[in-house]
């Protein structure tokens, strides 16, 4: 067993995934209307989820080694594509009676701090249900194959989407979000003043 995201060459890696419904004061489901689609509350969680993917994905892949895990095909989420049950999405919606209606977020890495990855969820959910975000069409068939652009698949990128993210600002505060970037920050700059194995192999 490990916790790290790719600890092997070639092979799948580690992922964290969170499953995730809300409940409203007398302890009802949001998530459930009696449809086998799910409540417009589903919908706009997810769409919020997608708006913050991008700005979160210093919490949900937190070291280098987290994005080596991902690529196209796989079994990864690569894009912010949703879904009914279908596994190669970012956020699935499992099947289930209608009073189980949850969200799988599939993105994080087995590496990420399961407080910190909660909290970006929430924060993504709040955001798209107070704004009511429409998540689009969902997905069919395999959607692992092509990655989104607009998401930061290396850390100082995503590290930098962090710390310009008004939404994470806003939701874990000012100071977090600096302090944990910059933690981060120093961590890749150390990281990268170490010479692997391969650099020797390649190159001396």
């Amino acid at each position: 067993a490990s916790f790290m995201a790719k600890p092997f060459v070639g092979q799948t890696g580690n992922g964290m995934h969170v499953h995730c419904s809300v409940m409203d004061e007398k302890g009802n489901n949001i998530f459930d209307d009696g449809t086998d689609e799910g409540s417009p509350k589903l919908r706009h969680a997810i769409g919020g989820l997608q708006a913050t993917l991008g700005d979160a994905m210093a919490f949900f892949a937190p070291n280098l080694n987290s994005y080596r895990r991902f690529g196209p095909n796989l079994f990864v989420p690569v894009n912010r594509t949703w879904g009914y049950n279908n596994r190669s999405v970012a956020f699935r919606v499992p099947n289930g009676s209608s009073d189980s209606r949850r969200i799988e977020h599939r993105v994080s890495g087995a590496d990420a701090n399961p407080y910190l990855v909660l909290a970006a969820i929430l924060a993504g959910i709040h955001h798209g249900i107070v704004n009511e975000i429409d998540p689009g069409d969902p997905a069919e068939g395999n959607a692992c194959e092509i990655m989104d652009e607009g998401i930061p698949f290396y850390l100082p990128s995503a590290l930098k989407r962090l710390r310009n993210s008004d939404v994470m600002r806003d939701y874990l505060t000012e100071r977090y979000v600096d302090v944990y970037a910059e933690t981060k920050i120093l961590e890749f700059e150390k990281f990268q003043q170490a010479i692997s194995p391969l650099e020797y192999d390649w190159y001396l």
